[in-house]
């Protein structure tokens, strides 16, 4: 799943690549994906961006007073396309759940793989119209996002796993399944651990964590093109995804515990002090 190091270099690359241009035309080939109706997207066309922001994962093109905004999901993805088609996109079995065409005839497309279709697009005059935008918790990389903003976050949390507040988007926008596992191993604590029993330290540790892991992640994407921004995450992950191979900074094997739809993957030697986490209903919270 793309996430917020992801979506900013995509906002980045799309700011380079179309602010200026006229839209031609955004043509929906997969109808399920698209939440709203009004203003329709020929609305869009002949309007020309003006912007193009981030909130969270969401990814927003503002052309005339009108916000062109999608989230890829689980399995959606961005694909810039130096010269489309001519002829219209059509409904079908295929990947392609939306295109948007510019009139220099460049443009890209928004595409969703596996069967659980999940992307979602909107058009609206105000992002915070978009149900998911308008519940989002503060962004970690904004300025005023302090020590203290985590402090408020993780006590109001009460002992509620660290893992699952990471990911929570009404806590935090943007950190998604990867990077919580990469932040939380960077801190050296158990996703399992409550998230008021931190000590000065540990807190400390993790406000570093968030941020480093993030900043870095978005700055090895510098300059990649978008079709490049996948295997740059996957090529730079130190636990997630890497059940049973050795941790680069202990040498532990990798451990995994699994859930109905996700699993995660950590450190024990450093993250719970050597002890495995057999399974989320049977584990204890490790201190």
């Amino acid at each position: 799943m793309p996430e917020l190091p992801e979506v900013e270099s995509l906002r980045r690359f799309l700011s380079e690549s179309c602010l200026g241009k006229t839209i031609a035309r955004v043509e929906p080939v997969s109808f399920a994906s698209l939440k709203t109706y009004a203003p329709p997207l020929t609305a869009l066309a002949g309007l020309e961006v003006e912007q193009v922001a981030r909130h969270g994962k969401f990814l927003c093109l503002e052309a005339g007073g009108l916000w062109l905004i999608w989230h890829l999901a689980r399995a959606g993805w961005l694909t810039w396309r130096k010269q489309l088609p001519e002829t219209p996109a059509r409904p079908g079995k295929g990947p392609l759940a939306l295109r948007v065409a510019f009139a220099d005839g460049t443009g890209f497309d928004l595409t969703e793989a596996g069967t659980q279709k999940r992307l979602a697009v909107y058009l609206v005059t105000d992002p915070a119209q978009v149900p998911g935008i308008a519940g989002l918790g503060p962004d970690p990389l904004a300025t005023e996002f302090d020590q203290d903003a985590l402090a408020q976050i993780l006590a109001t949390a009460g002992r509620a796993q660290l893992k699952g507040v990471l990911r929570d988007q009404r806590v935090l926008a943007g950190i998604g399944n990867a990077y919580s596992d990469e932040i939380l191993h960077a801190a050296k604590l158990s996703p399992f651990k409550p998230s008021n029993a931190l000590s000065p330290d540990e807190l400390s540790r993790l406000y570093q964590a968030i941020n480093s892991e993030l900043t870095s992640a978005i700055a090895r994407s510098e300059g990649l093109a978008a079709y490049e921004l996948k295997d740059a995450k996957r090529t730079n992950l130190r636990v997630h995804g890497r059940t049973g191979q050795p941790c680069e900074v202990c040498g532990t094997t990798i451990a995994e515990v699994s859930f109905a739809d996700s699993s995660l993957q950590y450190c024990p030697g450093c993250q719970t002090g050597g002890k495995p986490l057999a399974d989320r209903r049977l584990s204890r919270l490790l201190k």
